[in-house]
């Protein structure tokens, strides 16, 4: 700890023009000169909990780039959102999809000296509990949120700065506990692409009832091949004998509701009670944890109910169609409905089925967000109605790949909960890195 120091952002960043910067403001870039192509304009959706999004961009031409040029972002560059979704930090990676980027009018960036500090050090003592709490301690509500003075607050802020190897050592250890997530979310995304594949295979393109009419030879196993119809209705476009029914008609519609808040025996205690946000930030397909929880007297004492794992959950007002899988027993407040597969039929098929009808109702939206669900939406929707026989074949392909999903978001929650229990103690120096790395040997 005797060679620790403490050094404002200032003193460590590199020796350089811009190297602490704010983005284009005013006149300097106007959304006139957007285009559909060229290079990316950085905004707050391209960094969010550590990771680097590259997409969902907005463009400027070259020219326009040109004359922005003290504004490009490189690789290793430390990125801070200072307006709309304040804390956002991330880190501008060397694997990127565009040789350039220009950061847009809410970004923040820094340039680490590298004889002083590194950015991931960096990156980490501004996700931290003190890091953060400097941000919004400087931040005005009036209107728009945002930290006042943005680059003057970046560049004065103190953190405490170990030598360099130190730096390393600790970075090492957050780093392994972030990659082993990001691992473990790319295996996540894969496997349920893969299962929507077959779902999608299966009840919306008809694909084996279209191979046996092509000629083409069977890609499943001879018991579920022989359970598709070897033709398509030319009237009604489904195989033959197959119909169309409702969402309804393969789950039990779920409704949640609110204990008296003004009640303190309802309230803190170890029973999730889900929220239309708690859906709409999951990290995942699975919601595993809600910010408020309840007692069973509070359950007991409304209409809320105790529903089961791997019930679906739908947000139905707010940011409405945004769903989840439940991980464990929850209940749920008014702003959401659960789906709950009815006898013989799968959670997994449900969930995957919900999925689908809520991209059919965005696009008949034309994009955008519709503004409510109810009872009458899920009336309303119609879908394939295949055998219970088909549907359970369904899941037995599919809870391999489902379970593995649960499994592994319930191990990056635990890694998570480890690196947010060391990142503030390794950054104050409380604890060593090698008493660190022990802890992390017993998770890993």
């Amino acid at each position: 700890m005797s060679e620790w120091t403490r050094k404002t952002i200032a003193q460590c960043a590199a020796d350089e023009p811009y190297s602490t910067q704010i983005g284009p403001f005013g006149k300097a870039l106007t959304p006139q000169e957007y285009t559909s192509s060229g290079v990316p304009l950085l905004r707050g959706v391209n960094v969010n909990s550590g990771r680097f999004y590259d997409d969902g961009f907005v463009f400027i031409s070259e020219e326009t780039a040109d004359r922005l040029s003290k504004f490009e972002s490189f690789p290793g560059d430390v990125l801070l959102v200072h307006k709309g979704t304040l804390g956002q930090i991330g880190l501008m990676p060397k694997n990127r999809k565009f040789d350039r980027y220009i950061m847009g009018n809410s970004m923040l960036r820094v340039k680490c000296d590298p004889e002083k500090l590194l950015p991931e050090y960096l990156y980490y003592w501004l996700s931290s509990s003190e890091g953060q709490h400097y941000l919004f301690s400087r931040v005005s509500q009036v209107g728009v949120p945002q930290i006042q003075q943005p680059l003057t607050t970046l560049r004065q802020a103190s953190l405490p700065v170990p030598p360099l190897y130190e730096q390393k050592a600790i970075t090492n250890i957050l780093g392994s506990l972030d990659d082993k997530i990001e691992l473990n979310r790319q295996m996540n995304e894969t496997l349920e692409a893969m299962a929507r594949a077959i779902f999608k295979d299966w009840f919306i393109d008809f694909g084996p009832t279209r191979a046996k009419m092509a000629g083409r030879p069977p890609y499943l196993p001879g018991q579920v091949w022989s359970l598709f119809p070897d033709t398509i209705d030319e009237e009604t476009g489904l195989p033959q004998g197959w119909n169309v029914g409702n969402i309804l008609e393969f789950a039990d519609l779920l409704s949640g509701g609110t204990p008296k808040t003004s009640e303190p025996s309802y309230w803190d205690g170890d029973i999730d009670w889900v929220s239309a946000k708690d859906v709409k930030n999951a990290n995942g397909s699975f919601l595993l944890e809600t910010e408020k929880k309840i007692t069973q007297t509070g359950i007991d004492k409304s209409s809320t109910k105790l529903l089961p794992p791997k019930t679906t959950i739908i947000t139905a007002r707010g940011t409405v169609g945004e769903h989840r899988i439940l991980g464990r027993p929850m209940t749920m407040n008014q702003t959401n409905y659960g789906l709950k597969a009815k006898d013989h039929f799968g959670d997994y098929f449900i969930y995957f089925m919900l999925k689908n009808l809520i991209e059919e109702l965005r696009q008949q939206s034309y994009g955008t967000i519709f503004d409510t669900i109810t009872t009458k939406t899920f009336l309303n929707t119609t879908c394939t109605k295949p055998s219970k026989m088909m549907v359970q074949k369904f899941e037995d392909q599919v809870v391999p790949f489902m379970d593995t999903v649960l499994c592994n978001q319930v191990i990056s929650s635990t890694l998570a909960e480890l690196r947010d229990r060391l990142l503030p103690r390794l950054m104050s120096g409380e604890i060593r890195v090698k008493e660190a790395e022990k802890m992390v040997e017993e998770v890993m």
